[in-house]
């Protein structure tokens, strides 16, 4: 048989009524601006860490939403809180806060 170099990938679909999301609902109830985030991507735009690491605000965000948390406690380790994305932010979501809440979700 001939090898095109193609081969299957995993399935990348969620099952969302499955999916732990008590980790957002933590974030949630700790701080109200998350939930207006509209997915524009700004944030991971301006992103310093984005442009040197595959730290990506904007995709942490829609993990956290759907309970995608493996690998994430890594990923934040990749933020210097450095506040540009709070900066950018269309909605003036104080995202510093939300990633140090995050990050202390993630250690308990």
């Amino acid at each position: 048989m001939i090898d095109f170099g193609y081969s299957i990938t995993k399935s990348n679909r969620l099952d969302l009524d499955k999916a732990d999301v008590s980790l957002a609902q933590k974030i949630i109830s700790q701080d109200k601006s998350f939930l207006q985030c509209i997915g524009c991507g700004t944030c991971t735009a301006g992103c310093t860490a984005g442009q040197f690491t595959p730290h990506n605000p904007r995709r942490i965000q829609i993990q956290v939403r759907n309970g995608q948390t493996e690998g994430l406690a890594d990923t934040m380790k990749k933020c210097m809180l450095c506040g540009k994305c709070q900066m950018l932010c269309p909605r003036g979501i104080n995202l510093r806060s939300v990633w140090v809440k995050l990050i202390r979700a993630l250690e308990d």
